[in-house]
């Protein structure tokens, strides 16, 4: 049987994430005596490999580059991080997003096989390595980085994560441009505008909507079929991730193609449904936690229950994405 794209989306997603659990992540925020059997395994684990970051970073890049065309002249790539949109044309490459390092030299030669001039901007949606990084490498080739200010402050920042260390990002692969709200890019024919979202994944995330071809990059601020992760270390916390979603939701119609940090391509009415979710979570477990119940009596009450099917397949077990909603109301 042939394989469709969203379904290789999401295996090349489940084996990006699979190296370390997020219950290494919700470790980090769960009260002392109240981290579950899956955290502290993580923990183990991860402090058993050499190198994480780089044991991570092998893995994702060894995934196959996969383009998906969004219109004239505008692509989606996915595989090795998180999703990457490119506007090409006569007045160069506008890139968002830029993958993990080891697939720099198949991110490079696809960018080179695409029509139109050459890298001119690459457009970070947060700071997260799967997302920038290759802005070393996108500088090298000539392109101004544009970011958010807080991503580049998070970059020039070391952070423990995900069981992994990070060490400051070089200046050379820091932002070359920042804006506080928002910040509009014209070329090849589109406009290119970029919102701040207020504290959701991390504290630096943008959405990126193209306006004449009807498309919104949302970096990790959707996640398309999985409990998205949420950085709390970094000023992540549920209620941004409902609200961007919701400002979305806004930017939208029924024809917009809607392009997830991870996941397959989705539309309006899959960014709907990841709202819902989102809200009927985060208020069942608000509702829970103001009742005095601990994270562990929130867990077994199941309120994802309705959910799991859908959503609770990817990095985020159904426990660790309520003990994350838990601890960032």
């Amino acid at each position: 049987m042939p394989t469709r794209p969203d379904d290789f989306s999401r295996r090349s997603f489940l084996r990006s994430t699979a190296t370390i659990s997020a219950g290494a992540l919700v470790a980090r925020y769960a009260p002392t005596g109240l981290i579950h059997v899956e955290a502290t395994a993580a923990m183990r684990q991860a402090a058993a490999q050499k190198d994480p970051l780089a044991a991570r970073r092998a893995q994702m890049g060894s995934i196959p580059i996969q383009k998906t065309a969004l219109g004239s002249g505008l692509a989606m790539l996915s595989g090795p991080g998180g999703n990457v949109v490119v506007l090409h044309g006569s007045e160069g490459k506008i890139v968002v997003d830029s993958f993990v390092q080891p697939a720099w030299p198949a991110l490079k030669a696809t960018l080179d096989e695409l029509p139109g001039g050459a890298i001119k901007t690459l457009i970070d949606t947060h700071w997260h390595f799967d997302h920038t990084d290759n802005n070393g490498s996108f500088r090298q080739a000539g392109a101004t980085i544009v970011a958010h200010e807080n991503t580049k402050k998070r970059m020039t920042e070391s952070h423990d994560l995900l069981g992994m260390h990070f060490d400051p990002s070089p200046a050379s692969a820091l932002p070359t441009e920042t804006f506080p709200d928002r910040q509009l890019l014209r070329a090849n024919g589109e406009e290119l505008a970029m919102f701040y979202v207020p504290p959701a994944h991390t504290d630096g995330d943008i959405v990126v909507q193209y306006r004449n071809a009807n498309v919104l990059h949302m970096g990790d601020v959707f996640f398309n079929g999985f409990y998205p992760f949420i950085d709390a270390s970094t000023g992540g916390n549920i209620n941004g991730m409902a609200n961007g979603a919701e400002r979305a939701l806004k930017l939208a119609n029924a024809r917009t193609k809607i392009v997830p940090g991870h996941g397959p391509l989705g539309d309006r009415a899959a960014l709907d449904r990841y709202r819902t979710m989102l809200a009927t979570i985060r208020d069942t477990v608000q509702k829970l936690k103001g009742s005095g119940q601990t994270l562990q009596q929130v867990q077994a009450a199941k309120p994802t229950a309705q959910f799991d099917e859908a959503w609770g397949k990817g990095m985020m077990s159904p426990n660790d994405f309520v003990a994350l909603v838990y601890n960032t109301l």
